[in-house]
């Protein structure tokens, strides 16, 4: 599915990467703050620096080959589920720490940051491949804007999700709609879905989108 540059679906999709690359990068601000938090300040700042670019490349990748898979037959599809439980966790409060050995030295942290990165952004990968519709500029934008704010603000970030639970819900929301939207776009389940109804292509992202943010506002009620 190609989308017209600087149109105005260019920019919804845009929006959407972004959101979903700081919801998304919670975990992997605190793995670059701990990661490097025994170095002094000086070589601090430029490990978090240099193992963040690391990790942009890394992503990059992963993300190039993950919007190639999204075109073999079912995957986009499978892709698309795959979403939906990590939407739903994403709504409910985390039971776990996580846990990052400080490295101490320079190029320890640096490659502490780069591995963990890429070991947690799984899920990243298959939801802003699904977000950019197949456009890898969509992805490369996204990543530009969003990742200096992460690097400059990790400890902010989860302070505004805390303050403002709104942009967890917007994020999951996000999460279910490009969940939905990668089935009705799957080249062979996609078509099948169509053939019932049309409006289809609208209403099963929105319906996905409303149960992600269902079922995870229940279990934030439940703790």
């Amino acid at each position: 599915m190609e989308i017209e540059l600087f149109s105005q679906q260019f920019f919804v999709a845009l929006f959407s990467i972004i959101i979903l690359d700081l919801v998304l990068a919670g975990d992997n601000a605190v793995v670059i703050a701990m990661a490097a938090n025994r170095l002094p300040e000086r070589l601090r700042n430029r490990a978090i620096y240099v193992g963040t670019a690391g990790a942009i490349i890394i992503r990059l990748i992963m993300t190039f080959f993950a919007v190639h898979l999204l075109t073999v037959p079912y995957l986009q599809a499978l892709g698309g589920l795959v979403l939906l439980p990590i939407a739903v966790k994403l709504m409910r409060p985390s039971s776990k720490e996580g846990h990052v050995d400080a490295a101490d030295t320079f190029a320890g942290a640096v490659k502490t940051i780069i591995i963990a990165d890429a070991a947690m952004g799984v899920d990243n990968v298959i939801a802003i491949a699904g977000a950019s519709h197949g456009d890898f500029l969509l992805v490369v934008l996204g990543l530009i804007i969003s990742i200096p704010i992460v690097v400059g603000g990790s400890q902010l970030i989860g302070k505004l999700m805390d303050k403002y639970p709104v942009l967890i819900v917007i994020g999951a929301a996000i999460l279910g709609w490009t969940g939905g939207t990668m089935i009705i776009h799957d080249h062979t389940i996609g078509p099948m879905i169509l053939g019932f109804s049309p409006q289809a292509e609208t209403l099963v992202p929105a319906a996905l989108a409303g149960i992600v943010c269902t079922i995870g506002g229940r279990g934030q009620r439940s703790k």
